[in-house]
């Protein structure tokens, strides 16, 4: 349906919304080699804070992360193995499940430090081992008496089914009352789906089933049971009585103790209680309970799986997840898409320029209008040349390709697997493709970075992207550098490249130093996507920026032929004499060039030719000042069809900081290597 002219978009919005102080606080819970670790680095923010908890040497790690229109704290605690009888170490981390900063009653004489410096969470997420989930399901009963929201997330899905263990996470989700998602976290799988249900379990207020010993030990414990309900006990502990009295009936020694001091009256009567319970048992309570649940977890366990032929069918879609999400072979896969990524720049963009841009320039060279009036018409041809040569060979090829990866469910693997790397320049994974589409142009790359990142994430990936050497300035560096540097000065520069970006990286985090949440990067299945999707989603990517490319493009073109016909060529030379001369050792008659290349880079070679006269440049720079000058060319503002795109995705102002950055860069990398070359070639001498 047709939305009508000058109508919002409406999206749906399910209420209440986490945000800003009410956001949610997830727990990330787990017995040791549970895939918790793994599963919090895969949706961690670019900054994680780590701490101890109070009392204690054990660390969590904590961080925001956006799911959907919520926002979350997730805070990935210790492992631990039950809820009885913990050691100090562990205990802590029951404390902070119960009370979170929060001082109750029984610990305000033990310390004057809650037992975490944030509030305690409003949804439990336990990451099982689901090769040995009758023994973690144990643990999920007594995480169920916490009273508070829960999600089991079913980790490491696939080496259950290697080994033929078979489970229905419905029917366990029914039978325990609480979501159960399948995930695989070292691939990435499940995940999104996992804490999406988490925020839905806060929002719709599902609580998990009563999960009560059997019905024996359930009579046995009814005085104790009503002994223990009382209002001052529920004020002193400030927990559920189903999971004190479960605590008194284990005999865990932490509830034992504080009863002892706080209720040093009424904890006689509730001993005998408990001894009574145990008349009637075949053994201690605290084995006959233990012995219980361990049957309960065996018989749920039997219910909710089968065991049978391992499936380790290994069809073609596990061997692109082997290539794309695999912990270490998965960077191969990334590789690979950039390898594609080259070869449509360099092969396929090279062909379509050929024949696009290239015909109409040979077309239009023998024109050479002399009256004003011609040199603006001249002008304004050059200019659509310009914008011809951007949006055909690179642009829709490029965002073409984009969307196709999107479509596909290639580029989520590519984001999932580079996230953590990506982290280190303050970034996540989604802007990876971005980053490889700036090697073809810099245009559609920072529109790229517009649709996956928002914010602080969006501005800082599209101030790095134009760092990135598009194709325009790699065919002069190729052209000149491997003519005359060779291949290892070509190497050298694009290293180079990559190292400023990590570097600027680490700068800019100090400019923003707000971090964005962790992203959920959803890892949807493998899709051929359909040509009108193809074609539809890429007009839509590509529309807006021709309408505000285009008139700059042709004006910048139309200004700067002025400049040179009424003959400013030589105050521009004068003008630009403390960059070209002073600053980088080069010949005044390379100012042109420098404020050419800001409306298109191929224009700067060409007119390196024209003002050297000649294109042997090797007769007039040595190699010094060629690789000073390559060098300023790859940092300097990439171009003005680029200023553009950056000022509709980040704003007037951002734009125009990236125009001073790109310019200091420049500026001081090429000044620097040109002296510490001079330097260098001076030493050997």
């Amino acid at each position: 349906m047709t939305q009508p002219a000058g109508q919002a978009f409406e999206l749906p919005v399910t209420t209440p919304v986490f945000r800003g102080p009410k956001h949610l606080r997830i727990a990330l819970v787990g017995m040791p080699n549970s895939g918790k670790s793994t599963l919090f680095n895969a949706v961690s923010a670019t900054s994680v804070s780590t701490g101890e908890l109070t009392g204690s040497h054990q660390t969590y790690n904590e961080c925001a992360v956006q799911i959907g229109f919520d926002e979350a704290r997730v805070v990935s605690l210790p492992g631990i193995q039950s809820l009885t009888n913990l050691p100090h170490e562990d205990l802590v981390t029951l404390q902070y499940l119960l009370w979170g900063d929060l001082i109750p009653p029984v610990l305000a004489h033990e310390q004057t430090s809650p037992p975490a410096p944030f509030a305690p969470p409003d949804v439990i997420i336990q990451v099982v081992d689901a090769t040995a989930l009758d023994r973690h399901l144990e643990l999920t009963i007594e995480l169920s008496q916490l009273g508070k929201p829960m999600v089991l997330a079913l980790n490491m899905m696939d080496e259950a089914r290697k080994k033929g263990t078979h489970i229905n996470s419905k029917t366990l989700s029914e039978k325990l009352g609480i979501p159960v998602v399948p995930t695989i976290a070292l691939r990435g799988h499940g995940i999104s789906e996992l804490f999406t249900a988490a925020a839905c379990a806060v929002r719709e207020g599902e609580y998990p089933h009563p999960q009560p010993p059997s019905d024996y030990i359930v009579k046995a414990l009814q005085p104790l049971k009503r002994a223990l309900h009382q209002p001052e006990l529920q004020k002193a502990f400030c927990v559920p009585y189903s999971f004190l009295l479960m605590q008194v009936a284990a005999n865990d020694h932490y509830f034992l103790d504080e009863l002892k001091q706080h209720f040093p009256q009424q904890l006689p009567a509730l001993l005998e209680l408990r001894t009574a319970s145990e008349q009637s048992l075949p053994r201690s309570l605290g084995e006959e309970l233990h012995a219980d649940r361990h049957h309960r977890c065996a018989t749920l366990f039997e219910a909710v799986s089968r065991l049978g032929p391992s499936q380790n069918v290994r069809g073609w879609r596990y061997w692109l997840d082997e290539l794309f999400l695999h912990p270490q072979w998965g960077l191969l896969g990334s590789l690979a898409v950039f390898a594609l990524v080259l070869f449509v720049v360099f092969e396929g963009s090279v062909f379509l320029d050929s024949i696009t841009a290239a015909k109409l320039i040979e077309l239009s060279a023998n024109w050479q209008p002399q009256s004003t009036t011609g040199v603006i018409a001249r002008a304004v041809s050059d200019g659509l040349i310009g914008l011809t040569g951007i949006v055909v060979p690179y642009m829709i090829p490029l965002v073409l390709l984009l969307v196709w990866l999107e479509k596909a469910g290639v580029m989520q693997r590519i984001a999932f697997v580079v996230d953590r790397g990506f982290h280190r320049i303050g970034l996540h994974g989604g802007a990876a493709l971005p980053f490889l589409l700036g090697l073809g142009c810099n245009v559609p790359a920072i529109s790229g970075a517009a649709a996956v990142a928002t914010g602080r994430d969006r501005v800082v990936a599209s101030l790095l992207i134009t760092f990135v050497p598009c194709s325009a300035r790699s065919a002069i560096i190729l052209a000149i550098g491997a003519k005359y540097l060779g291949g290892l000065g070509v190497f050298a520069i694009f290293m180079l490249s990559i190292i400023v970006i990590a570097v600027l990286g680490r700068v800019l985090t100090r400019r923003y130093p707000e971090t964005g949440p962790g992203q959920l990067i959803e890892i949807p299945q493998y899709a051929l996507p359909d040509i009108k999707t193809l074609i539809s989603q890429t007009w839509m990517r590509t529309s807006d920026i021709l309408t505000i490319v285009t008139p700059l493009l042709v004006g910048g073109s139309v200004v700067l032929a002025l400049l040179s016909h009424i003959g400013a060529d030589d105050f521009i030379n004068t003008l630009f004499t403390p960059v070209t001369s002073w600053w980088l050792g080069l010949p005044v008659v390379l100012g042109v060039p420098v404020l050419f290349g800001v409306l298109r880079k191929e224009l700067s070679l060409l007119m390196i030719y024209q003002a050297l006269g000649t294109f042997e440049i090797g007769n007039h720079l040595d190699n010094i000042q060629i690789m000073t000058f390559l060098i300023f060319l790859t940092f300097y503002v990439p171009c003005i069809s680029t200023f553009a795109v950056m000022i509709k995705t980040i704003g007037r102002r951002e734009a125009f900081f990236s125009i001073a950055l790109s310019v200091t860069a420049a500026l001081l990398i090429s000044g620097v290597v040109r002296w510490t070359l001079e330097v260098f070639s001076w030493i050997q001498i």
